[in-house]
């Protein structure tokens, strides 16, 4: 029988593993994103492509979470995740760069709602 590595045996090991087969592996595609990155045009088709692309699994999330919650957002009615929803594009709307204010605007709608739907 082999005779385990002292090092790897212990508490040591788990943060080994994480960095081996989480960490490394989509750091180095990362790096060669941005090399790649900096030779693509931003107007180009393939961009527009792939903004499209990020923009409709964004708004598939958005209504997955919205329509069918999981957990406890599950408890709130769907007119008050439908108003947390509204006063986070209606942010959006009036100020397209203030997204972290909108977040936090359907956030506080979601929430407090929840606390006096539930209270």
């Amino acid at each position: 029988m082999t005779q385990p590595i002292a090092w790897l045996d212990g508490a040591h090991w788990p943060y080994l593993a994480l960095i081996l087969f989480a960490f490394l592996p989509t750091e180095i595609w990362r790096w060669l994103a941005v090399l790649f990155a900096r030779r693509i045009d931003p107007d180009s088709p393939a961009l527009e492509w792939v903004r499209a692309v990020a923009t409709a699994l964004l708004a598939g999330v958005v209504a997955k979470l919205v329509f069918s919650p999981p957990g406890a957002l599950a408890l709130l009615p769907l007119w008050l995740r439908l108003a947390a929803l509204a006063a986070g594009l209606a942010i959006v709307i009036y100020d397209r760069r203030k997204v972290m204010y909108a977040v936090l605007g359907g956030e506080v709608v979601l929430i407090g709602g929840g606390w006096w739907w539930l209270g």
